[in-house]
């Protein structure tokens, strides 16, 4: 995740602008930040019913998407749209940004939707708010904070690729000691990114280009970064809250 947590934005210096009208212009920015994110899990959250309804009602959809070898795309196809927009950003123009991030929020929708055939929607519903609350806590947090998260991120970084090698382990193994201890240190390491994550948006806003345009860019791959870190903290939480059908 490393890749796409590096500020791809050049920076420069902010001259001319008072306090008031900085502090303005952030409030506006980290709004439409989290307007952004808002928006892609409602996508994301409606493509993963409506595909799980389909699939559910429907075997001969249920064995393409989850018995056949177009699984595995739909699995890695969020991953390669991840690497897609962490390395074109600079090159796409504002609109096709948000049409990438936009088709992104479907694709991981369509990904995520095994999730209503796993779980029951009650306990999905209840997770959902459960990390809402979680997440809106530690977001004020890195907001708020005068403390220098700078060097807990990194090490946060470092703890997610561990956590990957972890989690590829045990798609071996499928012991169940390890996957508990997989979604403890998950849910423990997305909380923490959240906080920086949102630290670091801050922060990065008094460095970028000015340039409407490159603000909106800016924004998109904000709302990627905090988008993550709900998401991955939602479905570790999933995995302790969550009942069964």
């Amino acid at each position: 995740m490393a890749e796409y947590r590096e500020n791809p934005f050049k920076t420069g210096t902010v001259a001319g602008r008072t306090g008031a009208a900085i502090d303005e212009g952030l409030r506006a920015y980290m709004l439409k930040v989290y307007n952004y994110m808002a928006l892609a899990l409602a996508v994301t959250g409606i493509f993963a019913l409506g595909t799980a309804t389909v699939a559910m009602n429907n075997p001969a959809v249920a064995q393409a998407l989850y018995g056949s070898p177009l699984k595995w795309v739909i699995m890695f196809a969020p991953l390669a749209f991840i690497f897609f927009i962490g390395g074109a950003i600079n090159k796409l123009s504002f609109g096709a940004a948000q049409m990438t991030f936009w088709a992104f929020a479907a694709v991981m929708g369509l990904s995520m939707s095994t999730i209503f055939l796993v779980f029951t929607q009650t306990s999905i519903a209840q997770t959902f708010f459960v990390t809402a609350a979680a997440f809106g806590g530690l977001s004020l947090y890195g907001y708020t904070t005068k403390r220098d998260l700078s060097a807990v991120g990194s090490f946060l970084v470092m703890g997610v690729i561990g956590l990957l090698l972890a989690m590829v382990v045990n798609i071996f193994l499928q012991s169940s000691a390890l996957g508990f201890a997989i979604s403890a240190i998950g849910v423990l390491i997305f909380a923490g990114l959240t906080a920086w994550d949102t630290q670091r948006i801050k922060a990065m806003y008094d460095h970028v280009s000015h340039d409407e345009e490159m603000l909106g860019r800016t924004a998109i791959m904000a709302a990627l970064s905090l988008y993550l870190d709900f998401i991955n903290m939602f479905q570790f939480l999933l995995s302790f809250m969550g009942n069964q059908r």
